[in-house]
């Protein structure tokens, strides 16, 4: 049985997991922007900031679902394709990595990977884009690879074991409360990211209310928390700061 861990434990960390949409990449924008656009053409009216505050971070068939307990009709079967297809013809043009992601996570003294809920085709052309594909490769996997994806421990844990790490030595970076719940019911330590373009006021409070150990909204940042959290002492990586909300 998986217990969340304890705040203010003491992590002696392995693995580093990463979200990819609004963590690694600035995606949310983009993505939510679509979803809103495709739905109120189709009759479900609903804003960029309906769709995150709503639904960032859950899966699309769980947004869609809801979406049809809502308004009591079904969403056209081609729904996720339709939004699919846009979404990625938009990534090419628009999206970009968060600043110092790059940099931060190479120079990390543990190993890392992604751990997203997007499909496979969505995740991988995310990375490439951005050019953070290699950075992580092989180690990415998608909600697509078990039954139940983030809320659900199951993507957090298959990554875990994959990587070869017990749970209480990961940690997971995240920027929405579906991902913190997710990590925290996996028994990992979970820091929440609050640097994308898509959080609103008060994401940090929400994050922390989901179990977020602290807060953080630059990755110039990552390597003196996890230090932190650790005992170990780290440099930060030189790169852009903004003051965050550790």
């Amino acid at each position: 049985m998986i217990t969340a861990r304890p705040r203010g434990a003491r992590v002696t960390p392995e693995l580093i997991l990463f979200d990819c949409d609004g963590v690694l990449i600035d995606s949310e924008v983009i993505a939510c922007a679509t979803d809103a656009e495709v739905l109120t053409q189709l009759g479900f009216p609903f804003t960029t900031q309906d769709i995150i505050r709503r639904f960032a971070g859950m899966p699309s068939a769980e947004m869609f679902a809801e979406i049809e307990r809502e308004f009591g009709r079904p969403l056209p079967p081609d729904l996720d394709l339709r939004i699919q297809d846009r979404v990625l013809s938009r990534f090419r043009e628009e999206l970009r990595a968060l600043p110092d992601v790059a940099e931060t996570v190479a120079a990390l003294p543990w190993r890392s990977c992604v751990v997203s809920n997007s499909m496979p085709s969505k995740l991988g052309l995310g990375l490439i884009e951005t050019r953070l594909y290699e950075l992580f490769y092989p180690n990415i996997f998608s909600a697509a690879l078990v039954e139940r994806g983030k809320p659900a421990p199951d993507l957090f844990l298959y990554a875990a074991k994959e990587m070869g790490v017990q749970p209480e030595r990961c940690i997971v970076v995240e920027d929405s409360v579906v991902g913190v719940t997710g990590a925290r019911a996996a028994g990992m330590l979970a820091l929440g990211f609050v640097g994308g373009a898509h959080c609103p006021d008060g994401q940090s409070n929400s994050l922390r209310g989901a179990g977020a150990e602290l807060v953080f909204d630059s990755f110039a940042q990552l390597p003196g928390i996890i230090g932190h959290l650790s005992g170990r002492a780290l440099a930060v990586q030189a790169g852009r700061r903004r003051h965050g909300s550790v």
